[in-house]
């Protein structure tokens, strides 16, 4: 390994310093005893660059980390790992911007879809959409529970016209003998139940209000 810098009293690495690995790795910026520590830029011999803070030779704080495909990283590590809120910009040219859980997306998040302009905004958990959530489109969107990445059980669809229609999402299960594939692939069908007019908040209060009123000026 190549080193140009500052040291201690130790002779160790400590202060400003720029070092050439043996795996053709460069690293540019803070050291502390020996260590990578504070901010830097650390270039990875396959095309990948991280610039941002460190702790104990580790990616610790706020960072970019630039991959090889053209993605990106920007947020928050801990001890190298994905952690905290941070925003991931795909190659495809998808965004997710959210809460992050080792490396992957886990808490509330909105993952943007580059060639649809749709969007989901609500829960995950370990990488995978969960719990409550709501897929959000040009003109209508779906609100309700997601299992495993796929809408699941009661929800509805509220469309711009003015109307939410309410249903539930029922796992269909297929004859393992009609299929070509060893596992039967997920497979969801709403099941509508009814179409209501979109209550606007507070509306529903009022009206019951009213309604109250009028049978008391009745009696």
């Amino acid at each position: 390994m190549e080193y140009e810098g500052d040291r201690n009293e130790a002779d160790e690495r400590h202060g400003v310093g720029r070092a050439v690995l043996g795996d053709g790795d460069i690293y540019q910026g803070n050291y502390e005893n020996g260590k990578r520590h504070g901010e830097g830029t650390y270039h990875f011999k396959n095309g990948s660059r991280y610039v941002g803070n460190y702790q104990q030779n580790m990616k610790h704080g706020q960072g970019t980390l630039y991959y090889p495909d053209g993605s990106k990283f920007e947020g928050t590590w801990v001890k190298d790992v994905r952690e905290g809120h941070g925003v991931y910009a795909y190659p495809n040219g998808d965004m997710y911007e959210g809460e992050w859980l080792n490396h992957m997306r886990h808490g509330q998040g909105v993952y943007h879809y580059h060639a649809t302009g749709s969007k989901y905004k609500g829960s995950w958990m370990n990488g995978k959409m969960e719990h409550a959530g709501e897929y959000i489109h040009s003109n209508h969107r779906y609100k309700g529970n997601f299992s495993n990445n796929n809408p699941c059980g009661s929800g509805k669809f509220v469309f711009d016209i003015g109307c939410e229609q309410h249903g539930e999402y029922h796992q269909i299960l297929q004859d393992p003998d009609e299929l070509e594939y060893a596992e039967p692939p997920s497979v969801f069908k709403w099941i509508p139940i009814c179409i209501t007019p979109i209550t606007p908040a507070g509306q529903e209060k009022s009206s019951s209000t009213g309604k109250e009123s009028k049978e008391n000026s009745s009696v």
